[in-house]
């Protein structure tokens, strides 16, 4: 006799539930979306699309006349041809920020990850830490670090790497050494996390097979922290990117980025349309960036 007899009927695996209950259950994992999908559209697509309206507001009103409608797409180059410079200097200081971050942030990653034993927890502690206080109360103690009557100041004039008159405030130096600061943990948590997970045996497989050190890492850590690495540059340079608040706080007019320009026209000019229009573009600009970097991260991920 079959072991199907054994089974009560509607009881077995293998047979589906009836029309009628599949249909009572269709559509139930979309209601469980919709809440999601409801904060998303509220508080993301709608402001969008007035943001996208106020970047085609006639450039000659104001918060007094009112803006019109009028479908001005010259606000874009107009916008992109005052403030180009600014445009540039957001994506070099970032640039350099992530080379800084990766620099530090890779080899403490990988030292968390596989040589810190019992302190694994502790360390990864400290790297948060940080972010348990406020965005500009971190920006304002770098402020009082790198100012010119502090002591890492008088300690590089006393060694004569600064001149008697030399500053690290209010330079370029400045500005990317706070993106640097701030935004390092959002690079070495996703790392870490790929790091954490590497298989040692992989290693000693590499090593049986005469491979270097540096080999080794070229060939097998490395390939297999790219999904940490990916998302970790992702991280650091998107918000990076369209930061402020280190070149308001740590350098001068000359090192301020699109971020300042965008804070400018919506808070101090009120000139509503540019700032709409300078918000698109530095979106647009983030995504060229992020999709290019997605590609050839990947095409590298397969070869």
């Amino acid at each position: 006799m079959s072991a199907l007899a054994h089974v009560p009927t509607g009881q077995s695996a293998a047979n589906p539930p009836p029309p009628a209950r599949r249909g009572r259950y269709r559509f139930l994992p979309y209601l469980l979306l919709l809440p999601g999908a409801a904060w998303l559209f509220v508080f993301f697509a709608l402001p969008l699309l007035q943001l996208a309206a106020a970047s085609l507001y006639d450039p000659s009103g104001s918060l007094s006349t009112g803006y019109a409608l009028t479908w001005a797409f010259g606000n874009y180059p107009d916008a992109l041809s005052a403030y180009w410079p600014q445009f540039t200097r957001s994506f070099l200081y970032a640039g350099l920020a992530l080379v800084l971050a990766l620099l530090m942030g890779y080899p403490l990653a990988y030292a968390i990850a596989q040589k810190a034993g019992r302190w694994k927890n502790l360390l990864l502690v400290c790297v948060v830490a940080p972010m348990f206080t406020s965005f500009l109360v971190r920006t304002l103690a770098w402020k009082t670090i790198l100012s010119d009557n502090g002591w890492l100041v008088g300690l590089l004039r006393d060694v004569h790497l600064l001149g008697p008159d030399g500053r690290l405030l209010a330079t370029p130096f400045a500005v990317v050494l706070g993106l640097t600061y701030n935004f390092l943990p959002f690079l070495v948590l996703p790392l870490y996390a790929s790091l954490e997970r590497l298989d040692h045996r992989l290693l000693e497989a590499a090593s049986d097979l005469y491979a270097s050190p540096v080999h080794a890492f070229r060939r097998v850590t490395l390939p297999l922290s790219m999904p940490g690495l990916v998302a970790g540059t992702l991280l650091f340079f998107i918000p990076a990117s369209g930061d402020y608040i280190n070149a308001e706080l740590l350098g001068t007019p000359n090192e301020y980025m699109i971020g300042n320009v965008i804070d400018s026209a919506f808070l101090v000019r009120l000139d509503y349309p540019q700032g709409a229009a300078l918000s698109f573009l530095l979106m647009a600009a983030i995504l060229a960036v992020v999709f290019g970097y997605l590609r050839r991260a990947g095409t590298e991920e397969v070869l």
